[in-house]
């Protein structure tokens, strides 16, 4: 018999046996599973060869309109508070004598901010920081003489409601001053920066730059 064909009979043979028994045809179904997948994976090799494939991530986080018009309702921040007393005076000198006015006035000044004064893009995203660009810092109530506790320290002769007026203006125009020093003004600055920064910090924003 020819040797040749003797090989492949009993390949024939073989492979008959395999296919006749349910182990044989799970092996070779999986035989022939992995020669799929080897196929398709040198196949894929040599078609992703020439070309390269990159997924890039932007994680940084950027604060949004709705966060923002919720800082911006809070409205005003007072920064420091600083109280006063003025002592002022005003003399009418007359033919019979002169008329003297003291009084003393006491008053508290709260300095801050209101961020209804923000320009537009106050807050903004420049890389991979929160630049906040906050407005000056200013007397946020006016009325800040307390009337009630006013005293008339000398009072001879007789006095209008327009010169006490007048002196009442002459006081407050006084605490303005004082109250607005340059030294005062830092310390708010200084207040508001480390404020905005922890409210900034505790929104999720790592980086963030303060600036008046």
């Amino acid at each position: 018999m020819d040797t040749n064909n003797s090989n492949k009979a009993g390949q024939r043979g073989f492979l008959q046996r395999m296919m006749r028994s349910k182990y044989g045809l799970a092996m070779l179904a999986v035989s022939l599973a992995l020669v799929l997948v080897a196929v398709v994976i040198v196949l894929l090799a040599r078609s992703c060869d020439n070309n390269s494939v990159s997924l890039d991530t932007d994680d940084r986080i950027d604060i949004t309109p709705s966060q923002i018009k919720s800082i911006e309702d809070i409205g005003q921040w007072e920064l420091l508070s600083v109280s006063d007393e003025e002592l002022v005076d005003t003399v009418r000198h007359g033919f019979f004598g002169d008329d003297e006015l003291v009084r003393i006035y006491y008053g508290s000044v709260s300095l801050g901010i209101d961020l209804h004064d923000a320009k537009p893009g106050w807050i903004s995203r420049q890389g991979d920081s929160i630049v906040v660009k906050l407005p000056p810092v200013k007397i946020l109530d006016n009325n800040f003489i307390d009337e009630a506790r006013t005293k008339s320290f000398v009072e001879s002769g007789r006095w209008t409601a327009a010169d006490r007026e007048a002196l009442y203006r002459r006081a407050e125009a006084r605490m303005r001053e004082r109250c607005l020093s340059e030294s005062n003004l830092r310390s708010a600055r200084e207040n508001g920066s480390r404020q905005f920064y922890k409210l900034l910090r505790a929104m999720g924003f790592e980086n963030v730059i303060i600036r008046y």
